[in-house]
């Protein structure tokens, strides 16, 4: 079994912070699960450009406002209780308005940890170190 807190992860190189966001990463590759756990944070009054082209992700919003837009497509508001699946590799912005937007992300495959956007928005596969 493994236990952990969010306070206690916040305190480990498991806390990744970018210009836009900060991602509190749970469960990672090392821990053999198959699927990676975060908890994210996309800071108030930002857009995020966003193509996860290694990975596929699962989104619940638990806190703030804000709205993801497909590129090429459709416009969805977020707020707490919104799920949103990029089950297709979807290039899209992720944008928090007012607030921060606190988030609950599952990645599959699952991320090793020190991951962030290439210039593309993309996560590069990565091995563990």
């Amino acid at each position: 079994m493994i236990v952990r807190t969010l306070e206690n992860c916040r305190q480990t190189k498991r806390r990744v912070v970018a210009e836009n966001w900060e991602s509190v990463r749970m469960l990672l590759k090392d821990d053999n699960m198959g699927f990676s756990f975060h908890i994210t944070t996309i800071y108030a009054d930002t857009e995020t450009h966003i193509h996860y082209q290694n990975h596929l992700e699962s989104v619940f919003c638990m806190s703030g406002e804000g709205e993801i837009e497909v590129v090429g497509g459709k416009t969805y508001p977020i707020k707490p209780g919104t799920l949103y699946i990029l089950d297709q590799h979807d290039e899209h912005f992720l944008r928090a308005y007012g607030g921060d937007m606190t988030m609950a992300c599952v990645f599959n495959p699952p991320l090793t940890g020190q991951e962030t956007h290439d210039q593309n928005g993309v996560y590069p596969l990565m091995e563990e170190t």
